[in-house]
């Protein structure tokens, strides 16, 4: 006799490859199954899938399944995009041994997948998520004990020095890491994977390292300074309209504190499944370069992690905000804008220069920047750029060293150096400029329909 049974899966990673954690909650109409498990060494989407084919491997296979996942990878990974995938025998594919895997498990079956909010108070989710950080919690455990005993191993091994006072046999046995005994291998190779791990969860997302995912370049921090993180950002997209399928291809992210750039920076490519158009002639990025990018959904939690909490500093910055959130509640996160402060610099441009061209290239020259080749838009290149224009448009490098600016001036006023005034001439319009003046006020207001700040 068939039963309908939920299920509630969830993923959890310590560090995006890391210590990671899955969970299956199982409901029907009588009881209720908890599983759990875990890896020492993997991904968060590896988890979301074992949790999964886990919670689907624990079912009768007549019983009819209804699925509830937070990962849309997942959801739309079995729905839709794995039809494309098997056409083209997985070429290209991350992770293909699991996406195998859940194909093979769901044959024969009766599965409806949705997707929940996650984090949002969904008891099954919510559920499910403490099963996945339980799982990596006992697998932690565990591959702390194994360390242990690896460790006693170790320390019990006797002294070949004693045995051997001239130490005779040691010199013989150097120089090839296979010849030494297998214990010692085995405890080296987990002490290393700890101390990684260890790190890995030390620091935030601002300082994570270029290793956390191979499409993903994080350069670190080379200036450690202590302060609100800004982060000047540009995304390069396949059009104009988030609303009407456009979609985010480039992000690039520049770290500065205390405004000084701090060296560290992330830099994506993702494929928006979606062709590029005619967007190409703007940033160069082709159809061909961005197949075999990742998916936003696949490099989300890295992004969203170092982005996270930052002020986002970037120019017209609705149309990137408006990108990132599309982005990242496709893929189940909070809109970045909840979580992070914007600053425009267009709207600062144009209210510090009312009625002139405050595009980035017009600030380049205005605040004479030096250039940079932009016959293609980069996300990076431009948020270079821009964080040059942003320190010049708020007043620059600003030096607070007071003990240096007391010796300047100490030694100004010991040199005899005084302090010249000069009376600058008034130049007055011409009758003749002042009609051309007033001309184009007016037209001015006939164009805006509002009255002009050079106006008399």
């Amino acid at each position: 006799m068939s039963h309908t049974i939920t299920l509630y899966v969830d993923g959890a990673c310590r560090g995006n490859p890391g210590l990671g954690g899955w969970g299956a909650y199982i409901v029907n109409e009588q009881q209720e199954h908890k599983l759990c498990g875990g890896e020492d060494h993997t991904t968060n989407n590896r988890m979301e899938l074992t949790a999964a084919i886990e919670g689907i491997l624990f079912c009768d296979k007549q019983d009819k399944l209804v699925i509830y996942t937070d990962s849309n990878y997942v959801k739309q990974g079995i729905t839709e995009w794995i039809h494309g995938w098997k056409k083209k025998n997985w070429k290209d594919v991350k992770n293909p041994d699991l996406w195998q895997k859940l194909d093979a498990v769901c044959q024969g079956r009766e599965i409806e997948w949705h997707w929940v909010k996650g984090h949002s108070g969904h008891p099954g989710n919510e559920m499910a998520d403490q099963l996945a950080n339980q799982g990596a919690d006992e697998t932690l455990k565990k591959s702390k004990k194994a360390s242990s005993i690896s460790e006693d191993k170790k320390k019990s091994e006797p002294d070949w020095l004693l045995d051997d006072p001239f130490g005779l046999d040691l010199a013989e046995s150097e120089g090839d890491p296979e010849d030494l005994p297998e214990e010692i291998n085995d405890v080296e190779e987990v002490t290393g994977t700890e101390q990684s791990d260890s790190e890995l969860q030390a620091v935030e997302g601002a300082s994570a390292r270029s290793e956390l995912h191979p499409q993903i370049v994080i350069t670190p921090a080379t200036l450690h300074a202590h302060g609100p993180r800004q982060l000047i950002l540009d995304t390069e997209t396949t059009g104009f309209y988030y609303q009407d399928g456009d979609r985010i291809i480039e992000v690039g992210a520049l770290e500065m504190i205390n405004r000084k750039l701090t060296g560290s920076s992330i830099h994506i490519y993702t494929n928006p499944k979606t062709p590029v158009g005619d967007s190409v002639n703007v940033h160069g990025i082709t159809d061909e370069f961005l197949q075999d990018k990742p998916l936003f959904e696949e490099i989300s939690q890295v992004l969203f992690d170092y982005l996270k909490g930052a002020e986002i500093i970037a120019h017209n910055a609705s149309f990137d905000m408006n990108f990132l959130d599309m982005e990242f509640k496709r893929a189940g996160f909070k809109a970045l804008s909840e979580v992070c402060e914007v600053t425009d610099t267009l709207a600062l441009a144009k209210s510090k220069h009312p009625g002139q061209k405050n595009s980035l290239d017009a600030l380049v020259r205005r605040y004479e920047i030096p250039k940079r080749d932009r016959t293609f838009h980069g996300a990076l290149l431009d948020a270079e750029i821009l964080s040059d224009v942003y320190l010049a448009m708020t007043g620059g490098q600003v030096s607070f060293d007071i003990d240096a600016l007391s010796h300047s001036e100490d030694q100004n006023s010991r040199s005899g150096m005084a302090r010249v005034e000069i009376e600058l001439p008034v130049i007055l319009p011409s009758e003749q400029e002042l009609q051309e003046h007033e001309k184009w006020v007016k037209q001015f207001e006939e164009k805006h329909g509002t009255a002009c700040l050079f106006a008399k």
